[in-house]
């Protein structure tokens, strides 16, 4: 599968927003709104596109990718990039996760020269952790907010 890169517009991020995971993954379900519609479009939200122009998934980048409460708990006190990313739930579980995230870490590391990169993500989900930890993330901390728990993982990236 070939993988491009494309700035946010607002036929993607309404696509996104129609997006519906099966459970337990519906917990990363958005609702279509006009805030999560500008959520999108004002902050570093990048869209995944293969090569047919169809729309895979997507990634943020900075404070759009942190869970707010992780602040209070210090979950953030390291200055790293941190990112975050979802696919199309359509292509969910089938083992594309590695290719498609692969793609994104090397796009970063490529564009934006990070020593490393962070990312939250609820601990429910192990299919995710599972790989992020096979693509070199480490554990960081974990953080209850309400009902939902979370942990930061960080990937540093070797000098070349």
């Amino acid at each position: 599968m070939k993988l491009f890169v494309r700035n946010m517009d607002e036929e993607y991020a309404r696509q996104i927003l129609t997006w519906k995971y099966e459970a337990p993954y519906d917990f990363y379900n958005n609702e279509e709104s006009s805030e999560s519609l500008n959520e999108l479009l004002e902050n570093p939200y990048y869209a995944v596109l293969n090569q047919n122009n169809d729309l895979v998934g997507f990634f943020c980048i900075g404070k759009a990718a942190q869970v707010p409460f992780g602040h209070t708990v210090g979950a953030y006190s390291e200055d790293l990039t941190d990112i975050g990313i979802g696919m199309n739930p359509t292509l969910t579980g089938q083992g594309l996760g590695s290719e498609f995230f692969s793609f994104i870490l090397t796009y970063l590391k490529d564009s934006y020269k990070n020593d490393a990169i962070r990312l939250t993500v609820a601990s429910f989900n192990q299919r995710a952790i599972h790989l992020y930890t096979k693509l070199g993330f480490v554990k960081k901390m974990e953080f209850n907010r309400e009902s939902a728990a979370f942990i930061t993982m960080v990937k540093y990236f070797t000098k070349e």
